[in-house]
């Protein structure tokens, strides 16, 4: 596993729920998914050393964030088996390739320009803005963006990410926002959690509501383009695609090249989890059932429900018997980070809604 974080944690759970054990390459000597391997190789992403130990010692590599250099996954494909490719990650780790991408192959998105000088901003008449101003490399969470009404704004936001280059969207009217996580195998098989709907906080990920309480065209066709973007780039292993609703209509926003926040309801709504399903994908297994036996609300933990010094209110959360709490075991809580999740499972999205937000508030969670 490259990459250690909480979504490298699930993995290595699910890998030892399978009988596998795991390598973890990490330059974070605290990594949680580092801590509960069998190895931690605590090292950067393209040191050769470590990489020469992996490729010795690894039957098969995968990735847990799509910042990981591609040429690292290039390297180790030369030795074991590597998913998702090198080709698939650099396009998805890429906000510029990501977008050709999109364009190239009929997918709806919202209208863009790639900008890698202050001359590059498009005029006002443009029809670009109000805008989005993302870096195309390292942004996540929200972080690398700019919200920009005008050419002026753009180039003083581009000088502020110290003339990175950026892609340009224009802002769409936003109705609500979905995703699909699905895992596709080297044989082309796909099989798809049903489709997420998100709120955002800060552009952090808050709660995920499954099934989406969309009308069920927009579930099915989220899952469609879905499919087609892991099939047109090639995809195994599991994929999550971000989708921005308006007016009834999908637009894609983001792929992220490995399981995603938004699919945690999966450990517990799922027969399948998307866990299990990288795991099952990665060594060549047949991929498992994904169906849902029942609704489900996930609901982000950040450090800044941490108090200083202190835990949250923890039995809050115990008393409701059927949410089922995951901390991602991380050494210090800080606000924006992710600490854990909580999902709240029932037979009515309805009432599963009501529970959880509930609790949320309780435990010191503000509304959006």
């Amino acid at each position: 596993m490259l990459g250690g974080g909480q979504l490298g944690r699930f993995f290595v759970i699910a890998a030892h729920e399978m009988g596998y054990k795991v390598v973890v390459l990490d330059p974070d000597r605290n990594s949680p998914a580092g801590k509960i391997a069998e190895v931690h190789l605590c090292a950067a992403y393209d040191d050769k050393a470590a990489l020469d130990e992996m490729a010795r010692s690894c039957a098969a590599v995968t990735t847990e964030f799509e910042n990981v250099p591609a040429a690292t996954l290039e390297y180790l494909s030369k030795s074991c088996q590597v998913h998702p490719s090198a080709s698939a990650v650099a396009i998805a780790q890429n906000r510029i390739s990501e977008k050709n991408f999109l364009r190239d192959h009929g997918f709806p998105h919202a209208p863009y320009a790639v900008i890698r000088s202050a001359e590059d901003v498009p005029a006002a008449n443009s029809g670009l803005y109000p805008g989005i101003l993302k870096v195309s490399r390292f942004g996540y969470d929200g972080k690398g963006q700019a919200r920009v009404a005008s050419p002026e704004e753009a180039r003083e936001a581009f000088l502020t990410f110290n003339g990175e280059a950026c892609v340009l969207e224009m802002r769409l009217k936003l109705d609500y926002e979905v995703s699909v996580v699905l895992a596709r195998d080297a044989a082309g098989n796909t099989k798809a959690f049903p489709t997420a709907e998100n709120a955002h906080r800060n552009g952090i990920l808050d709660v995920s509501i499954v099934p989406a309480r969309g009308s069920a065209e927009v579930r099915e066709t989220a899952q469609a383009f879905a499919r087609g973007v892991a099939e047109k780039l090639g995809y195994v292993g599991v994929l999550g695609v971000e989708f921005f609703v308006c007016n009834d209509s999908l637009y894609v926003n983001e792929m992220a090249p490995r399981p995603h926040n938004s699919g945690h309801y999966t450990i517990d709504a799922c027969v399948t989890g998307q866990f299990e399903q990288q795991v099952r994908a990665l060594c060549g297994l047949p991929l498992g059932d994904p169906h849902q036996h029942s609704a489900a609300v996930m609901v982000n933990l950040l450090g800044d429900v941490w108090p200083e010094g202190g835990e949250p209110a923890w039995a809050i959360l115990f008393a409701q018997t059927d949410l089922k709490l995951h901390l991602y075991g991380k050494h210090e809580a800080r606000a924006g980070r992710k600490m854990g999740h909580f999902t709240v499972i029932g037979e009515d999205v309805r009432d599963v809604l009501a529970a959880a937000m509930d609790i949320r508030k309780r435990i010191g969670i503000e509304d959006h």
